[in-house]
């Protein structure tokens, strides 16, 4: 295989983290490989660690940019890569040795633009939690592969599990809503599925997602937090082919209904506004919704939610407290 892969990493105030990283992706199998390392203005002594490893390996770039959030650390690298494929690697995070030999291997194999696999939640206590190693393959023809994205029940939204085709990015640059700072995989996702024509997938989980305090997954919730996931759901929504927008009306309803019950804790001032705003689109949505092509489930759902919100948000609170799933990024 002579197909060459650029590795993107963006970096931001991750000094003691980033050496495990940038020797894990170091020590792949793969061979031909181009790692850009991009500093998103960091405050602390993250662009010192690139800049000797920029030093001491011929295969990585150092760039340093003003800080502008993941998305656009990201484009950067993008912009300056010259291999033929394009991965990216969070610098906090962990890859297994041959993750992207098995990647381009298996996109060369079964002629894909794209080729992704599964990964693992590592919680700092030890606990490994898989999505989904089952060994399974999977072709996926531009519609299939698109849909599989949009359902998620078994293709994850992030982008590190996967490897592109570089040619797939072309204008992405333009499409791509850089004051969105939650979910952003998710649309850059749409947008490069969108454009491949194939893709193939393989349960395998060598990608190693290190939950830290302080990460996205378990920082304190804010605006972005809040607003952003429904925000990327709509720009989708509003772009997506007619057969699919019963996929992504679904999620929005799910989104919408998750905030429209959710409870007030210490940030009322951001949380009673914002709930009162989804109540209130759920209810003006709701017509639609009853028509729709989605699970008679949801719509029970969204309808119990819009008559009586506070009922479904306690039984929704007991289901997630017996199920554990409100404490599923719980650190301590």
């Amino acid at each position: 295989m002579n197909e060459k892969i650029s590795i993107i990493i963006p970096a931001y105030n991750i000094e003691r983290e980033l050496p495990a990283t940038l020797d894990n992706v170091l020590a792949q199998t793969y061979e031909k490989l181009e790692i850009i390392v991009v500093d998103d203005g960091s405050g602390d002594g993250t662009a010192a660690v690139i800049d000797d490893y920029a030093a001491r390996f011929q295969n990585i770039r150092a760039i340093h940019k003003e800080n502008g959030g993941v998305t656009s650390a990201r484009l950067r690298g993008v912009e300056e890569a010259t291999g033929d494929w394009i991965g990216f690697v969070d610098g906090d995070d962990l890859i297994a040795p041959e993750m992207y030999q098995r990647l381009i291997k298996n996109a060369l194999e079964y002629d894909a633009d794209i080729s992704h696999c599964g990964y693992q939640m590592v919680f700092p206590n030890g606990r490994v939690d898989y999505y989904y190693n089952t060994g399974r393959l999977v072709e996926q023809t531009h519609a299939e592969s698109l849909r599989d994205l949009l359902e998620g029940a078994f293709v994850e939204p992030s982008l590190w599990n996967k490897l592109f085709r570089k040619t797939l990015f072309v204008e992405l640059q333009a499409k791509m809503d850089l004051s969105i700072k939650i979910n952003e995989d998710v649309l850059m996702n749409y947008y490069l599925f969108k454009a491949a024509q194939r893709a193939v997938y393989e349960d395998f989980c060598p990608y190693h997602y290190v939950l830290r305090k302080g990460s996205a997954a378990t920082s304190r919730l804010n605006e972005h937090k809040l607003l952003d996931p429904i925000q990327v759901t709509k720009v989708i929504l509003e772009d997506v082919s007619p057969e699919l927008q019963c996929v992504v009306l679904a999620r929005l309803t799910r989104q919408l209904i998750t905030l429209a019950t959710m409870p007030v804790d210490e940030q009322s001032e951001l949380i009673l506004p914002n709930r009162r705003e989804a109540r209130k689109e759920l209810r003006s949505r709701m017509g639609g919704l009853l028509r729709a092509q989605i699970s008679t489930k949801l719509k029970i759902m969204a309808l119990w939610t819009a008559i009586w919100p506070a009922s479904y948000g306690w039984v929704h609170h007991i289901h997630a407290r017996a199920t554990g799933n409100d404490r599923k990024y719980d650190l301590d």
